[in-house]
């Protein structure tokens, strides 16, 4: 049998933060060693005894017990964590002591120091989020490069030399120092934000919407809420950003497995619990005078979520939003977003207008999104040639299944001559923009 992808990446990231505590991030490639011999365990275990009743404490309790069996085997060829290394030392602490290390509270304190160690201040920031992603998200390597829209080789470059700069830390932050705590966070909540948007959607050859990752972000979020120095105006943005998206997961995908276009939802189908919730963390986010893009994008989302429907969407407001982020964070996709609300709010012809207008659209050459909303202002114009090149153009880049067929739907659409409604909205979510996408100019790799 194979561990679901929620268990593996939930669990993982517990798993090695509570190691990291016991073995020191010196040993980090120890720990990784650990983690990967108790899904090992459980994969050869689960499939002749069947799944446990609770499988997170069943690989809790075995990723605990490789934890002892490796200190037993090299504490006497390794200095482990400085601040337990004593303990570690003696036959009669070493389990008591890894016992404590692994209770609830414990590994959920070690998670938030994880979380700030993967940010030092000797990695520049997209090293800083491709790390996080990679040890405390299990993101795999090319998961990450997807993120950043990069090459596996360079990824696997990147997050090598981090995981090195992290090993010279020994110690795990201090998530008590105030200076430092807040000197990481904007870090943190860039790499949280990334895993949400992968689960939202990423570029996942196997399917378009990912709910576990959605999932994991937000209870990455919630963590950094119970803390003093996490509970920010800006963490309460993102937090609402993501409520107000994950209230439309369900409705994303049909019941024939087919992407669903925010145009044509079943706007029942929205969770009004979580719609509830992300507007009143929008509200306390609004404490104190700083506006980020999350605060922005949180407020895009409550247009949509207070809108019975599509036709009751206040677009202009929509558009004035995102005047304010490309004031906060230009780039062409944001550029390209505010493009699709002006064809929303004024016609296909002033988006055609808008879209041909962005500044150092080359950058979007290879988004599958630019074309596809290039071929869906030709096609509401009556341009279907024009829309069956741009249309191809974006078939070729499609990531999945579910883009690859909706792509074909809108080819077929050109050689038909329908210029029905658009239904770009598939692609164009305004829950997010994509900052992974903001295609920053890599560093030298």
């Amino acid at each position: 049998m194979e561990l679901s992808d929620h268990l593996f990446r939930r669990e993982s990231g517990r798993m090695l933060a509570a190691l990291t505590r016991v073995f020191g991030v010196h040993n980090l490639a120890l720990a990784e060693d650990v983690v990967q011999e108790a899904f090992c365990r459980a994969i050869e275990v689960w499939r002749f005894r069947g799944v446990p009743e609770n499988p997170s404490a069943w690989l809790m309790a075995t990723a605990k017990n490789c934890a002892l069996d490796a200190l037993r085997r090299e504490r006497a060829a390794r200095v482990f964590a400085p601040e337990l290394d004593r303990f570690l030392q003696s036959e009669w602490t070493l389990a008591r002591v890894v016992h404590e290390l692994f209770e609830p509270n414990a590994i959920k304190d070690d998670l938030l120091r994880m979380m700030f160690s993967c940010c030092h201040p000797r990695l520049p920031e997209n090293a800083q989020i491709a790390l996080m992603l990679n040890i405390l998200c299990g993101f795999s390597v090319n998961e990450v490069a997807s993120a950043f829209l990069s090459t596996h080789a360079a990824i696997e470059k990147r997050i090598t030399r981090a995981k090195k700069v992290l090993a010279t830390s020994r110690k795990l932050f201090d998530v008590t120092a105030s200076t430092e705590f807040s000197a990481r966070l904007h870090a943190v909540h860039r790499a949280i934000y990334l895993l949400f948007n992968e689960g939202y959607h990423g570029a996942s050859p196997e399917k378009a919407v990912r709910v576990e990752l959605c999932r994991e972000a937000m209870r990455l979020t919630a963590l950094l809420l119970e803390h003093p120095l996490g509970k920010t105006p800006t963490t309460y943005a993102l937090a609402a950003l993501m409520c107000l998206g994950a209230a439309r997961l369900s409705a994303r995908v049909d019941a024939s497995g087919d992407l669903s276009s925010l145009f044509v939802q079943d706007r029942s189908q929205w969770d009004q619990n979580l719609v509830v919730d992300g507007l009143k963390l929008l509200e306390l986010s609004a404490i104190g005078s700083e506006v980020t893009e999350y605060h922005v994008e949180a407020a895009i989302a409550s247009v949509h979520a207070i809108a019975r429907c599509v036709e009751d969407t206040d677009w202009g407001q929509i558009v004035s939003l995102y005047d304010a982020l490309m004031l906060i964070r230009p780039s062409p996709i944001v550029a390209l977003n505010r493009a699709i609300a002006v064809a929303q709010n004024e016609g296909s012809a002033r988006g055609l207008e808008e879209i041909r207008a962005i500044a150092q659209s080359e950058r979007l050459v290879n988004y599958l999104f630019y074309h596809a909303a290039l071929g869906e202002f030709e096609l509401r114009s009556g341009q279907h040639e024009a829309a069956h090149e741009h249309f191809l153009a974006a078939l070729a880049l499609a990531r999945n299944p579910m883009e690859h067929r909706f792509l074909e739907q809108r080819v077929e659409a050109c050689n038909r001559g329908d210029t029905q409604r658009a239904c770009y909205g598939t692609f164009w979510d305004e829950a997010l923009v994509s900052f992974k996408n903001h295609l920053e100019a890599e560093e030298h790799d």
